[in-house]
């Protein structure tokens, strides 16, 4: 794993203190500009090629009734991100960020049109998956140990293909439904929680559904007992391969030294996993928003992480990641080109 430039860290925190503004006056947006600046290796850091990785699956546990949504929709959303109608395209668009959908394990037909174009905004499909769909993890373990490994490759082989094309930033996002009883279930056995008190609505579920999420989850934690309480062994018991994915995806930005930015509940719990695995891999992360799915902000108190965006979102795919790249851009460019008190000819005290 990489570590973070210290000295340009401290040359980036002295910059801003010499900036024609009070000091801290910018709040937040001067830890970003600096923590990118030892992320990167310079004083003065931009975000140019920013990549998105959507990673797409099927979860067994489905058929437990804890969707507000049939299963197909997973495979429908594959086709509508190629299409360039999901949010996530138009983020893409409107941030210049290349965007692919990987497909870790949906039940979408392997032949079924693998590209249409490469439009801005339109996801290039790239299939990378060892089975379609988890098992049910509340009556069995989520995957094999081989699946889990495929799945976590098929992060790093994603972060491969963003350096290759010059990325400076990494977006994870996901699709999956079914992914946030998952995420939860997970959530639970990293955090040694009550599964009452994460489960929310994911896609729209009612109170009764959501305590009937909730009731699943438990019984699931129950069956896989003692088990749980290994990061790995959690993920592979009750995770999903997109959860998977987006790990090793996490885990190998920190060992390329390339910065990611983390979206909401599902692309958290999964840098939990990455984090716990690989201690420190957090330096080499920031985090987008805070998701309205409640057990979002346990996970982040988990990651001593402070969101830039809390704005209500719940959609997943990467969105409310790539809502925050604006900003993370802002935030560059006031480090970059405000004048120095010296450059302006104003006096600094």
């Amino acid at each position: 794993m990489k570590t973070l430039n210290q000295a340009t860290r401290d040359a980036a925190l002295h910059r801003q203190g010499q900036l024609t503004k009070p000091p801290g006056a910018l709040g937040r947006l001067e830890a970003v500009a600096v923590r990118l600046a030892a992320m990167q290796g310079r004083v003065c850091p931009r975000i140019e090629r920013p990549w998105i990785s959507v990673f797409a699956a099927d979860h067994g546990v489905v058929a437990e009734g804890v969707s507000a949504f049939p299963q197909a929709v997973t495979g429908q959303m594959i086709l509508n991100f190629m299409h360039g109608g999901a949010a996530i395209c138009v983020l893409a668009r409107e941030t210049g960020a290349a965007l692919e959908v990987v497909d870790v394990g949906s039940l979408l037909a392997a032949d079924v049109m693998t590209d249409i174009s490469n439009d801005a905004g339109r996801a290039h499909r790239i299939i990378d998956r060892s089975a379609t769909g988890t098992a049910n993890f509340a009556r069995e373990a989520a995957m094999s140990a081989s699946a889990l490994e495929h799945a976590w490759g098929s992060g790093r082989r994603a972060v491969e293909r963003a350096r290759a094309a010059g990325a400076d930033l990494f977006v994870g996002g996901e699709m999956g439904i079914g992914n946030t009883t998952t995420s939860v279930a997970l959530a639970c056995a990293l955090l040694d929680t009550d599964p009452a008190a994460l489960a929310g609505p994911g896609t729209g579920l009612d109170a009764a559904g959501v305590r009937h999420k909730a009731q699943v989850i438990g019984r699931a934690l129950a069956l896989h007992g003692p088990a749980l309480a290994d990061p790995r062994e959690a993920l592979r018991r009750v995770g999903g391969f997109e959860i998977a994915a987006l790990a090793g995806a996490f885990a190998a930005c920190a060992e390329y030294g390339l910065p990611a930015v983390i979206d909401g509940l599902i692309a958290s719990t999964a840098a939990l996993v990455a984090e716990r695995l690989h201690p420190g891999a957090r330096d080499w992360w920031l985090f987008g928003h805070r998701s309205a799915e409640p057990a979002h902000t346990q996970v982040l108190a988990a990651l001593d992480a402070e969101p830039l965006l809390d704005l209500g979102m719940r959609l997943g795919e990467g969105s409310g990641a790539a809502a925050a790249l604006p900003l993370i851009r802002l935030a560059c460019a006031l480090h970059t080109d405000m004048a120095t008190f010296e450059e302006a000819a104003v006096a600094s005290q």
